[in-house]
């Protein structure tokens, strides 16, 4: 007897990426159990679905946690531009049901995450000063975006420090100098770009360059998909692309 197809319900699927969710979800053998905005709702959706796929706001998130974890159905989360709060609700309810967390579900971007982290590690903050610029869409809502944050925060455990200390955003007017050890970001907004990062690392002498261009976001849909595939079989905890591709 063949297992049943998984049910995948999607919260955000009004939005650009949830309309994409609607038709990967199929293409990757699952059920589409049905779907909501982006507030309300996810009580109901969650009664008949194995696994949510949340790309909705801010705002939604800790409500979103705490109906999750109190039925206990795994969720995948790619909602960015979260507060602190909101990354405490998550880990809460890790502890009770499997959490698939991403700024960025294309496998390209989370490889660049990896080799960042190894050069941050292998070129010191004294002599190689790290930026990190990032465009997208004229719609976008956060920035710096999560997938830049992300990448810093790469950078910043291959140098052993936490990113806050060291994140230097928006400047403007008569900054003075560079701080030593900084990780600055630049955040560009325009047409219809579906994201592009580069992590430069800048000495005296030489530039090295990661970047990473997003073409078609169908790449972020296919992810998430393949991340709540993954997900469904996983004990509670806290899990990310990293233990999706094995690295």
């Amino acid at each position: 007897m063949n297992a049943q197809p998984i049910r995948m319900g999607i919260a955000g699927i009004t939005g650009r990426m949830g309309r994409l969710l609607a038709n990967s979800v199929p293409a990757a053998g699952a059920l589409l159990a049905g779907g909501i905005g982006h507030t309300g709702g996810l009580t109901d959706l969650a009664a008949n679905a194995d696994v949510i796929i949340d790309f909705t706001t801010q705002a939604t998130v800790r409500g979103h946690a705490g109906i999750l974890a109190e039925r206990g159905i795994p969720w995948v989360l790619g909602t960015t531009g979260l507060t602190a709060e909101d990354d405490a609700a998550v880990r809460a309810a890790s502890a009770h049901i499997p959490v698939f967390q991403a700024a960025n579900f294309a496998p390209g971007v989370n490889l660049v995450f990896a080799l960042a982290e190894r050069l941050g590690a292998a070129l010191a903050a004294s002599t190689h000063d790290a930026e990190i610029l990032e465009m997208h869409h004229r719609q976008k809502i956060d920035a710096p975006s999560g997938t830049a944050i992300s990448l810093g925060q790469a950078i910043a455990r291959g140098r052993g420090v936490e990113l806050a200390s060291v994140m230097q955003s928006g400047r403007d007017g008569h900054t003075g100098p560079r701080a030593a050890g900084a990780i600055g970001f630049a955040a560009l907004r325009g047409g219809q770009i579906v994201g592009s990062h580069s992590a430069m690392f800048t000495s005296a002498t030489e530039q090295i360059t990661l970047t990473h261009h997003a073409l078609d976001r169908r790449i972020f849909a296919d992810g998430a998909v393949q991340a709540a595939l993954f997900l469904v079989s996983r004990p509670a905890g806290l899990y990310g692309m990293r233990d999706l591709l094995g690295l």
